[in-house]
């Protein structure tokens, strides 16, 4: 009877332990999922935002068609793209990028246009917007970084030895970080000529 008592034991142990890691890989899997939650909402408003400002920047009559299509046209691809929070990889996370990025490019342009219209200029909810936006902009910056900063937590425990193979056995696979754009290492190239 002695001889199973060693073995049942060590077994139990491991089988704690195995539950123990799997825990803690669920808590860090959901800190991560919180985070990109806080990301998309970030997002959410800022899409809101410029529905907004489009609405109000149509309102001035004159203003060039072309830089607002371009705007709508890139909030409606920036929408139609969406994360599982459970599988965020490398390219879809860079897809998402890539589309955020392109409105981004839009609603620049349409500010710099925007400076030929000082009567839009001088709109009071085009500045209250004007000026939302740029909180949101940085609150997208502050998310991004904090789910980075969930992402490498969790990376680390489930790729860290023995902890790996419990991991794996369960289904917890590496997850992707928000990274620089493709070209963000260059500076812009901003040209005010109006002519």
């Amino acid at each position: 009877m002695k001889k199973w008592i060693l073995p049942i034991v060590l077994i139990a142990l491991i089988g704690f332990w195995g539950i123990g890691v799997y825990n803690n890989a669920v808590t860090l899997d959901e800190d991560v999922s919180e985070a990109w939650s806080n990301v998309e909402s970030s997002y959410q408003r800022r899409n809101d935002l410029i529905g907004n400002l489009v609405k109000t920047v149509q309102g001035a009559a004159d203003f060039e068609k072309s830089t607002l299509t371009a705007v709508i046209e890139a909030r409606a691809k920036a929408t139609s793209i969406s994360i599982d929070p459970t599988n965020i990889t490398p390219e879809k996370l860079a897809e998402f990028n890539k589309v955020q990025g392109g409105l981004s490019g839009a609603l620049k342009s349409l500010l710099v246009t925007v400076e030929r219209y000082p009567d839009l200029k001088a709109n009071q909810n085009f500045i209250e917007l004007q000026s939302q936006l740029e909180g949101t902009e940085n609150r997208i910056d502050v998310a991004r970084t904090r789910f980075n900063k969930k992402v490498k937590p969790y990376n680390s425990y489930i790729r860290s030895f023995p902890k790996s193979f419990i991991a794996s056995m369960t289904g917890f696979e590496k997850k992707a970080y928000f990274e620089a754009e493709d070209g963000a290492e260059e500076a812009p190239d901003v040209n005010f000529d109006f002519n």
